[in-house]
């Protein structure tokens, strides 16, 4: 069996879009795309008057290097967004197929299985936030198409252990999709999952730039998987998805320099997330700290509503996990500079003696 069965057979069969820039790369003299010949402007760098590759290769090259897989296996995007999306579009159909989670988890799974009309199947974490893959295998509907792992978890912090992964994608085989968001992966200690990729061709790993390579702005995403899957949602992907400057902005942050800053910071966040869990587990008011692998901490509050309210009259805006199952007491607040860190103790600090 291909991993493509998986897929909706409308869309395999699909003639997909062949754009100006699939069919002709760059020449001398360009009049194949209907664009302008000019430049918006006289210094101009970036060619912006020219379409950019469907899928940049120096790019595209440069994160599979990083992520320590082949090229092929490499699908470009804006943000991890897109490639869910696009893995909900390609393999379940409306009101047919579903897709699986384990609550509470990253709300955008949920929002593109609704946009799709797939059904959503959710196996909770346990009392302490993990998965638990006996109960989540036993849960699963014969319908499920894609199972959504997210490792470190958003907005709890935990991760997935590689032998859980492997263990339930070899279990889902045949059967689902089974992808891993590791968007916080850089603040982890856990390895990725993106070894088991050649062991299991129903695996897949989603990658951003936006978290610790401080790219938010510039939303570039990846999917890394099998061939088959990468090659089947490029054909269903919008022909032209990343713009010149992002393209520009990844591969400035991916270059030697980049790395190394962006390890620095990485090491100074872990040692900040550190510091501030202390500092709040020794401030009355707070019930728990979770245990994080990201670049954010869930904070256990008495009073979580007014404890935001005080947060944000003082400047200090953090989020509110009211509307996330077993959080109702929490608020995530995200790891930042050691200034902008000891701000937000020095106010949680003055509400707690105030009280």
């Amino acid at each position: 069996m291909s991993v493509l069965d998986l897929a909706r057979a409308d869309l395999r069969a699909l003639a997909p879009y062949s754009s100006a820039r699939m069919e002709a790369k760059a020449a001398d003299v360009m009049l194949n795309a209907n664009e302008s010949p000019w430049p918006p402007s006289d210094d101009d760098g970036l060619a912006l008057n020219r379409y950019p590759e469907p899928q940049p290769v120096l790019l595209a090259e440069r994160l599979a290097e990083l992520y320590g897989v082949r090229p092929g296996q490499v699908l470009v995007g804006r943000g991890s967004d897109e490639a869910i999306d696009l893995l909900v579009r390609g393999f379940c159909r409306p009101e047919i197929d579903a897709v699986a989670m384990c609550p509470p988890t990253f709300g955008m799974y949920a929002v593109c299985a609704g946009v799709q009309a797939a059904a959503i199947e959710k196996v909770p974490l346990t009392a302490d936030f993990a998965v638990d893959e006996d109960a989540l295998l036993a849960r699963l509907p014969a319908a499920t198409k894609v199972l959504f792992l997210c490792s470190p978890n958003n907005p709890t912090g935990g991760v997935v252990r590689l032998n859980q992964i492997d263990r339930i994608a070899a279990a889902l085989a045949e059967r689902s999709l089974v992808i891993v968001d590791e968007a916080y992966i850089e603040f982890a200690d856990a390895p990725s999952a993106s070894s088991l990729i050649d062991r299991h061709d129903n695996l897949g790993v989603l990658r951003t730039l936006s978290k610790a390579w401080a790219l938010a702005g510039a939303r570039v995403g990846t999917l890394l998987a099998n061939e088959q899957v990468v090659n089947f949602l490029r054909r269903i992907m919008a022909p032209y998805p990343l713009p010149s400057p992002c393209v520009a902005a990844a591969l400035a942050a991916l270059d030697d320099e980049g790395q190394e800053r962006m390890r620095r910071r990485v090491v100074m966040l872990r040692s900040e997330r550190a510091r501030v869990a202390e500092a709040l587990l020794g401030l009355s008011g707070v019930r728990a700290v979770l245990r994080s692998q990201a670049n954010f901490l869930a904070v256990e509050f008495d009073d979580a509503a007014g404890t935001y309210r005080r947060l944000l009259a003082n400047g200090v805006v953090v989020r509110e996990l009211a509307g996330y199952p077993g959080l109702a007491d929490y608020l995530r607040i995200s790891i930042g500079t050691p200034q902008e860190n000891s701000r937000l103790i020095d106010v949680l600090r003055r509400r707690a003696e105030a009280a």
